[in-house]
Formats: C-alpha cells, sequence, structure tokens
C-alpha cells in the first residue's frame, strides 16, 4: 500500500485481535507516551479487547532513571481488564543493562503464550523497546508453538533520529543500521507526524550515503503517520463541570479568564524564558496573571527570571483534573516551542489538549516541528525565538473581543477532535497491514 496519511480518512471497524499488548514507559513516568499508553489501552478495552498488558520497568528503575515521575498517590487507576506489568530484571550484575531487555522481551513471550486468540503488540518509543518486541517475536516463530503477534512501532523522532545521528557522529555505523533495520522489522512502522516522518526517511538517508543501504526508500514507502491517541470525551466535557472548575481556580488564586496559561515541561526548547520577557511587554502585563505550570530542568533559572513578580506565578504541582479546569480558563494558552539540539516538538500533545478543553481563550504557538499538524492552523503563531514578536501577538489576544477569541478557540476544539484515542486505536489495528497478519 502507499504512504497515505489515515488521519484524512473516516474511521473503519472490526478489530481483529482479542489482546494488545503495549510495551512503554508507563506511569508514573511524565511524558506523552505515558499518557498515550493509557489513553490506548482504556480505547481498546472500550472496543471489546479482551485482555491489555502494559509492560514496562520496576518503580525502582524509574525512580533511578532520573526520568520526570508523579507521585504515586496521584497515578489514577486503570479500567478493569488492563494490567501494568513490570517485570524484574532477569540474571545478576554480570549481565549489565541487558537484564532489563531480556526480562521484558521473556515477559512478552511469556504473555503470548498465555493469552488465548491473537496478539498485538505495539511499542512506544522505539529505542529501545523495538528491540524487546522483535527478539521477543522471532524467538515465539522460532518456537513455532504460537502464533506470533502483529507488531507496531511508534517513532516520535528523537528515538530514532537522534541515536542514529550520534552512531553516525561517532563512527558507529553498525547501531544506526540496528535502529532503522529494527524499526522496519515491525508489522507497522509509525511516525507521530509528518514531520517526524520526514526527519526518519533523511536519517535513513544519511545511512545509506555511508553504508550504500536501501534504507530511505524502505522507510518512505512503509512509514505511516499516526497522531499521538488523546481522551477526547474528558476535555469535551469540561465545560460542564462548572463547580469543580471554580474550585480548582479558587484554590490556585486564579480567575476565570483572568490569567495567561503555559503548561508543559520547563526546559529551554518550550520557549518559558521568551514567555517571561514577551509577557512583560505586553499589554496584558498587570492585567492578567501569568501562570507557569510544570516541573523540568529550566524551574530555577524561570523562577530566577522572574525575580519574585507577584504577577507571575509558578505552579509545579498540577494534577489532570486541575489541567482541564486550567486550560478551559485561560486567556490564553501559551507555548512558545522553539527548535534546540537537545529537542524540537515533533507534535504537542500540550498544545492538542488546550485546544480540546474550548472555552474562550486561543493558543499562541510557533510553527516548530510537529506543531502546525497539532493546531491545524488554528491557532495564532510567532517567531520561534523571536521575543518582541510574541509580545506583538499577546497584544493582539488583548485586543481582540471575547467574540473573535471564542470563534478560533471553537474552530480549535472542533479542529482536534480528530485526535480521539478510539479513532487513532482503530486505525492502527485495522491498518492493511496488520489485517494481514490477522
Amino acid at each position: 500500500m502507499p504512504y497515505a496519511n489515515w488521519n484524512t480518512m473516516s474511521k473503519t471497524s472490526g478489530i481483529p485481535y482479542r489482546n494488545l499488548i503495549l510495551v512503554v514507559r508507563a506511569d508514573p513516568t511524565i511524558c506523552g507516551h505515558s499518557t498515550e499508553a493509557r489513553n490506548l489501552a482504556e480505547a481498546a478495552r472500550a472496543a471489546g479487547i479482551e485482555n491489555v498488558h502494559i509492560v514496562s520497568y520496576p518503580l525502582d528503575v524509574l525512580a533511578e532513571s532520573g526520568l520526570p515521575l508523579k507521585p504515586l498517590d496521584s497515578v489514577a487507576p486503570y479500567s478493569p481488564g488492563i494490567f501494568v506489568d513490570r517485570p524484574e530484571p532477569v540474571g545478576d550484575y554480570k549481565v549489565l543493562d541487558g537484564r532489563l531487555g531480556y526480562a521484558i522481551a521473556g515477559h512478552l513471550i511469556d504473555l503470548v503464550n498465555r493469552l488465548p486468540g491473537r496478539t498485538a503488540i505495539m511499542n512506544l518509543y522505539l529505542v529501545p523497546h523495538g528491540q524487546m518486541v522483535m527478539q521477543s517475536v522471532e524467538t515465539l516463530r522460532g518456537m513455532g508453538t504460537r502464533e506470533a503477534p502483529a507488531t507496531i512501532a511508534e517513532a516520535v523522532g528523537s528515538d530514532v533520529t537522534n541515536v542514529v545521528a550520534n552512531a553516525l557522529s561517532t563512527g558507529q555505523l553498525g547501531a544506526a543500521a540496528i535502529v532503522l533495520q529494527n524499526y522496519l522489522a515491525h508489522d507497522l512502522p509509525v511516525a507521530v507526524s509528518e514531520y517526524t516522518r520526514k526527519l526518519i526517511i533523511e536519517a535513513g538517508q544519511q545511512v545509506d550515503e555511508r553504508l550504500k543501504t536501501t534504507f530511505a526508500y524502505q522507510l518512505e514507502l512503509r512509514v505511516r503517520i499516526s497522531y499521538p491517541a488523546i481522551d477526547t470525551s474528558v476535555y469535551l466535557s469540561v465545560a460542564e463541570q462548572a463547580e469543580q472548575n471554580a474550585s480548582v481556580l479558587a484554590g490556585r488564586g486564579l480567575s476565570p479568564d483572568g490569567f495567561l496559561l503555559f503548561l508543559s515541561r520547563l526546559s529551554k526548547a518550550k520557549g518559558v524564558d521568551d514567555l517571561i520577557r514577551a509577557y512583560r511587554a505586553s499589554k496584558l502585563y498587570g492585567k492578567k496573571v501569568l501562570a507557569i505550570c510544570g516541573t523540568g530542568p529550566d524551574a530555577d533559572r524561570l523562577i530566577e527570571l522572574a525575580a519574585g513578580d507577584p504577577n507571575i506565578r509558578f505552579f509545579d504541582d498540577v494534577g489532570d483534573e486541575e489541567k482541564l479546569a486550567l486550560m478551559h480558563n485561560c486567556y490564553a494558552y501559551c507555548l512558545p516551542s522553539k527548535p534546540r539540539p537537545e529537542f524540537t516538538e515533533t507534535f504537542g500533545i500540550a498544545i492538542a489538549e488546550a485546544m480540546l478543553s474550548g472555552g474562550l481563550g486561543p493558543v499562541i504557538t510557533t510553527r516548530t516541528g510537529g506543531i502546525p499538524e497539532a493546531t491545524g492552523d488554528h491557532c495564532l503563531y510567532h517567531a520561534a525565538g523571536d521575543v518582541a514578536d510574541l509580545t506583538s501577538k499577546l497584544d493582539l489576544v488583548a485586543s481582540m473581543s471575547d467574540w473573535d477569541r471564542g470563534g478560533l478557540s471553537r474552530a480549535a476544539q472542533q479542529y482536534a477532535r480528530r485526535f480521539d484515542r478510539a479513532v487513532i486505536l482503530d486505525r492502527l489495528l485495522s491498518a492493511p497491514a496488520i489485517r494481514a497478519v490477522a
């Protein structure tokens, strides 16, 4: 099947699998993939898939990893029929890092052998989960005792391009080839945006130039786009929870439509420093509070930049329910993301969530990476890293009527409905490449 953007297609029907296994850094890790794993798992149960397992790492391993983690008591329970498996490392200290890989790959084999009917396995974030998945599948095929599962590999971009770029720069060409070949070994390789897909193909071209391979051609032919799966229902219904919303805002000392919102990771690539400077120079300063919500490596520097300004407030403990109320009630949601060597936005899940939450507040953001695919251009753009341009967009919002702001917000909400988790899952498990396995 030639390349196509499924997100322009209508929902199909009929999922030919009884079991779904998701390999991912699951909750309590704070990242888009953990949220997407939860959304895909819940959508699978709602679609009638009998057994859903999220396979991840032991909690002590996550705690030692340096990844941002939620407090365990803040992690919402999963629906009945969804299990989070955290297999313990296999072997002793002499096995080094292979202990976790063998544990997860071996656990996948045990699950497939135990679960009745056909199974699909999807790994989110290719490196190293893709290697674990394909190792288990190759073993199952060799054993010949059970039908091998269908496999889906979702790449966010950096999990392929970062490793490939590093391997090429150090002359480790074999490592670059392993990453791309593993990706293509899956029945269905997908990317989270067209921007990401192009990055991956470009990585293939770089490897081809050095090794005389044909990775770019294969990637161009086979990689599909599958946008991140979002539980749209909780965002679309937030307007009905007026009493709860009011309670959240009062608890944070905020008022409806009285604050400009940033809610994402506090890192240089997110452009929060630009936002602070632009806000102080804008017509919104002193009239609307700037609420900066999130944690991250840049937190201390940003707090120092704000210098105790009472108009700028930091919140590092915003939960999922509070997030809904804040997004719905903000004067505008701003994510001034900019490309950085260590990170470029490949989609922008927080933007799509803000759009789905509705309310009067429009989105202000940049055209960085895959962000335009998340916004559908139903937003106000400023040039990435340009404080003066961001200031002008804040001033523009300040001059807009509620009708105009609301109109932009309504159009954005309608566009973002396409990221519904049920639709995304259905397209993945009904794809021709996956049906061919079934």
